[in-house]
C-alpha cells in the first residue's frame, strides 16, 4: 500500500496517515497502528500522536512480519524479521538444532513450524548461521534462504559481538584480553592446550561491569568464534561462569549458566543496513551478579 515517505514539515502520525491515504479506510490505518505495522525510522509506532519531524522516514511494514519482541514457543521471541532473515531471542535450554536425541525441542524446528503455520503446505524454513549453547541464552540470526545462509556466514567475523557473564570470583583486572588456543577434538569438552595443528587460537575482549562479595559481572566481545570459547577462557582464569559444572564452577545460584548474548550489529547482506540489536541480561542473572 505504501512506499517509504520522508517527513518534509512537523505534524502527528495519524493525521499524515489519513491524509496520505484518503482511500484507505481509517479503521485500517488504525488497525496498522495497533498492530505495530507503522514504522518511523525503521521503529514500530502505536502512538496515534506520535509527533513527526522533517526528515523522519515512515512506512508500514507487511503484517505478516512477526512485530519485535513477538513471543512464540518456548519462550523464544522474535526480535526482528524481514524476507531475508529472522533474529531471535533464545532462552536458556534450547537447542540451536537438533542433536540425535532431540529434533523437536530447538530453535530451528519451533522457527521453522512459525513460517509454516497456517500454511500447511508450505516449505518455508530456516537455516542457521551461528550457534548458541543449548544452557547460552540471547540473540542468535537465522537466515530464510540458502543464499542469505551464505552471506551471513561469509561476513560473520565482522559482525560484532557482546555477550554477558555473571562469574565466579573476580578477575585479576579491571578489563583485557583472554588469549589462548583451544583443542575442540573432543565433541563434549574443549580444553586450552599448545598451539599445534589440532587447535585454533581464540580471543576475548573483556570489561569488569561490577563486583559483588562472591561474583562480577563481565563484558565480553568475541574475536574470534570458537566452540566453548567464552566458558574455557574464564575457567582457565579462574572466574569460571555461575552454573558451568562442566568447567569448573562449584556454584549454581541462577539454576542455569549464568552466560547471555546481549549485542549484535551487521551489514544486512541484501539491503546493505546496518543492523543493531540489544538483549539485556535476564534478571535472574542480574540477580547472581549482586
Amino acid at each position: 500500500m505504501m512506499k517509504p515517505m520522508t517527513i518534509d514539515s512537523p505534524g502527528e502520525l495519524l493525521p499524515f496517515l489519513f491524509a496520505r491515504w484518503p482511500e484507505t479506510a481509517k479503521a485500517k490505518i488504525r488497525s496498522l497502528l495497533k498492530r505495530q505495522a507503522i514504522t518511523v525510522n525503521g521503529t514500530p509506532v502505536t502512538q496515534f500522536n506520535h509527533p513527526l519531524v522533517p526528515g523522519d522516514v515512515v512506512e508500514i511494514r507487511p503484517v505478516r512480519y512477526a512485530a519485535p519482541k513477538t513471543a512464540i514457543s518456548s519462550g523464544m521471541k522474535i526480535w526482528f524479521e524481514d524476507p531475508h532473515l529472522l533474529v531471535i531471542d533464545k532462552p536458556s535450554g534450547l537447542l540451536s538444532i537438533a542433536s540425535q536425541a532431540e529434533d523437536e525441542r530447538t530453535a530451528y524446528y519451533q522457527l521453522t513450524n512459525y513460517l509454516r503455520s497456517n500454511k500447511p503446505t508450505s516449505r518455508e524454513r530456516v537455516w542457521i548461521v551461528h550457534r548458541l549453547d543449548k544452557e547460552t541464552s540471547g540473540l542468535m540470526v537465522f537466515a530464510k534462504s540458502p543464499e542469505m545462509k551464505e552471506a551471513l556466514q561469509a561476513g560473520w567475523d565482522a559482525v560484532e559481538k557482546h555477550y554477558e557473564a555473571v562469574v565466579e570470583g573476580k578477575m585479576k583486572s579491571p578489563e583485557g584480553v583472554l588469549e589462548c588456543d583451544l583443542d575442540e577434538t573432543n565433541k563434549f569438552r574443549v580444553r586450552v592446550a599448545k598451539a599445534s595443528p589440532l587447535t585454533r587460537h581464540a580471543i576475548t575482549h573483556f570489561r569488569v561491569l561490577s563486583e559483588g562479595s562472591r561474583t562480577s559481572l563481565l563484558r565480553l566481545r568475541l574475536e574470534t568464534g570458537r566452540r566453548h570459547q567464552i566458558r574455557v577462557q574464564l575457567a582457565a582464569a579462574g572466574c569460571p561462569i555461575i552454573g558451568d559444572e562442566k568447567y569448573e564452577a562449584a556454584t549454581d545460584p541462577a539454576g542455569r549458566l549464568g552466560l547471555h548474548s546481549t549485542f549484535l550489529k551487521f551489514l544486512h547482506p541484501a539491503t546493505g543496513e546496518e543492523m543493531s540489536f540489544t538483549s539485556p541480561l535476564p534478571k535472574i542473572l542480574r540477580a547472581c551478579a549482586l
